[in-house]
């Protein structure tokens, strides 16, 4: 009984969740791809279990099931042209380590796509209207080596070489094959060559010279039209990522006049006619149609932001998936667009600060107010990558607690031209470092970031350069914060997969054992007694990119010496799809920030 002063006892109302974590738990889909003698059929990735997987769309019914369920996701998926079957990579818990599985495309139970081939990592796939597949794998003992998987047939191998190689297109018909190839050494810069079936070469393009310069291409396609052997091929002559068409029949080369000031990368429309052009400068990007007969250019509007994929669709409609620092990602199409279901961020304004090898690209975020604000060094991974006008969760979860966000596209990121991006050569490490360094000063002077106040954290090569950061500049950090990290150079090169001991030998120079001055100086254990601040790490067990033995490396060492540290170690490989993993990785890192940085 109560009276008439006082409330019925209720149920306690659950906190309402706050944006932050609301922004990771937001369904996501990607871009779908489609069965291209099916269009109707599509594939794609989603998080609306909790958890990244693949998805089949049969857009004439409107019918969507999941076609994978496994505890730490799926996301590596390709459509037949006939639609009639998922392939799907079946690793061991993230390690990436695995083979490829067939489903049928309405469902039904899973079977190996390519028996006889022994678990390998992925060097790419294409499957031909026959049902042939060429299989690219690559293991530490044999190297890259390609497969040819007709149906029933046994897998016969078309290629081996100790270097990094892998599957670029299949014709039309089934009758070339295009791969990309490092048999030159420098695995940043990839050769061309077209084999036949049987493996024999039909035509070869390097723009190499046998490993001498640093010119770059890269497989865009074949044409989607029957007989037609011209391939779309990505080069670096000018400086910049620029598509041209390559006839492998004939050898002619076909520049394209697409004078735009950033890299482009371009995929052909269904009928050939024409191609889609994706333009990204300045950490934006666009989309143009190119008209091949009159060579014309025309802009396919999008809004300002961008576009992290695109295809052309058989009716002319160009599907994209868009996203900006503000607002979520979502897939648009030029015939309309859906609602966005995630909530908002802040914008990114630019900054551009004078560095020692030339002007610097910063994306900043920052909470209402005035500065100083503590601020986080965000630093994006790759190191061939670039942060951009794009939405990411983590940043925007650092501005609703307080903190400023700064993202330094560093020397090594692309999309500022190759000799940007080929900077990063010997020093490695430290280049990214002064570039950070100088930002960091801008930052400061400017008011931005209390000086007091300064996170270093990142992700990948991310988390390297925050783990280098820490000990190479140790009086400048309030705390650190590293995801799946290099930690131990040495270590991690002879326990990394095959194709990042290729990479770590074109941008060190050697091995560890040829040029062990270089891999020391570009360790953070070389400067781990050095470190000042508070360091979270978090690393997954089955890593094959950052193995978990070299971070314990490091971690032993902090922990002698009783450095104040905190390790989060998970069972999954280079970071989750899982949702409440990630969610709980963030949530960690914000706690930590917030006891030592406050």
């Amino acid at each position: 009984m109560t009276d008439a002063h006082t409330t019925p006892d209720r149920a306690p109302r659950k906190p309402e969740m706050p944006s932050w974590e609301k922004r990771f738990r937001a369904p996501r889909v990607g871009l779908p791809d489609w069965a291209k003698d099916a269009p109707d059929r599509s594939l794609f990735v989603s998080n609306a279990t909790g958890t990244y997987e693949l998805y089949a769309w049969d857009r004439a019914s409107g019918k969507q099931r999941q076609v994978t369920d496994r505890p730490n996701g799926t996301t590596d998926g390709v459509l037949p042209p006939d639609g009639d079957s998922v392939w799907w990579f079946a690793d061991t818990d993230g390690d990436e380590f695995g083979v490829w599985m067939r489903q049928p495309f309405h469902g039904g139970p899973d079977e190996p796509a390519t028996p006889g081939l022994e678990p390998a990592y992925s060097g790419g796939l294409a499957i031909g209207r026959d049902g042939t597949a060429v299989v690219g794998r690559s293991t530490d003992e044999d190297g890259s080596t390609l497969h040819l998987v007709r149906p029933g047939a046994a897998p016969v191998e078309i290629y081996r070489h100790r270097e990094s190689a892998g599957v670029g297109d299949l014709s039309y018909d089934g009758t070339l094959i295009a791969i990309e190839h490092t048999e030159h050494g420098d695995a940043m810069h990839a050769a061309l060559r077209v084999l036949r079936p049987d493996g024999s070469a039909v035509a070869e393009l390097d723009d190499t010279r046998g490993g001498t310069q640093e010119l770059g291409l890269q497989v865009l396609g074949f044409a989607p039209v029957a007989g037609d052997t011209r391939l779309l091929v990505g080069h670096q002559r000018r400086g910049r990522w620029e598509p041209m068409v390559w006839d492998v029949a004939t050898g002619e080369e076909t520049a394209l006049a697409v004078d735009l000031p950033g890299d482009v990368s371009a995929e052909w429309y269904p009928d050939g006619s024409a191609l889609l052009i994706v333009h990204g400068f300045e950490a934006r990007s666009e989309l143009w149609r190119y008209e091949l007969a009159g060579h014309r250019l025309a802009r396919v509007e999008t809004p300002a932001g961008t576009v992290a994929g695109a295809t052309a669709r058989p009716d002319g409609t160009v599907e994209y998936l868009w996203s900006s620092a503000a607002l979520p990602p979502v897939v648009r199409s030029t015939s309309g667009a859906p609602g966005m279901t995630a909530p908002a961020s802040v914008a990114v304004r630019d900054v551009w600060v004078e560095g020692p090898g030339g002007r610097i690209h910063a994306l900043v975020q920052q909470p209402e107010g005035a500065g100083p604000f503590p601020t986080v060094f965000d630093v994006h991974g790759g190191p061939t990558w670039h942060d951009s006008d794009e939405f990411a969760s983590a940043p925007a979860a650092w501005v609703d607690h307080g903190y400023a966000v700064v993202r330094v596209n560093y020397r090594g990121s692309t999309g500022y031209g190759r000799e940007w991006t080929d900077a990063l050569k010997h020093r490695v490490g430290l280049i990214e470092l002064e570039d950070i360094a100088a930002v960091r000063e801008w930052a400061v002077a400017s008011g931005l970031a209390d000086p007091a106040k300064l996170v270093l954290s990142g992700g990948s090569w991310g988390g390297y350069l925050t783990l280098l950061g820490l000990g190479t500049q140790p009086d400048v950090w309030a705390a650190g914060l590293a995801a799946v990290p290099v930690a131990d150079y040495v270590t991690a090169y002879h326990d990394e997969m095959e194709a990042l001991k290729a990479m770590d030998r074109t941008l060190l120079g050697g091995t560890p054992e040829s040029v062990p001055e270089r891999y020391a100086a570009s360790s953070p254990l070389t400067y781990v007694d050095a470190v000042r601040a508070p360091v979270f790490i978090s690393a997954g067990v089955n890593d094959p990119r950052c193995p978990i033995r070299q971070v314990e490396n490091y971690v032993q060492r902090l922990a002698d010496r009783q450095a104040v540290h905190e390790v989060y170690r998970y069972e999954a490989g280079h970071g989750s799809l899982v949702v409440d993993e990630r969610v709980k990785q963030v949530g960690l890192e914000l706690d930590f920030a917030a006891r030592h940085v406050g």
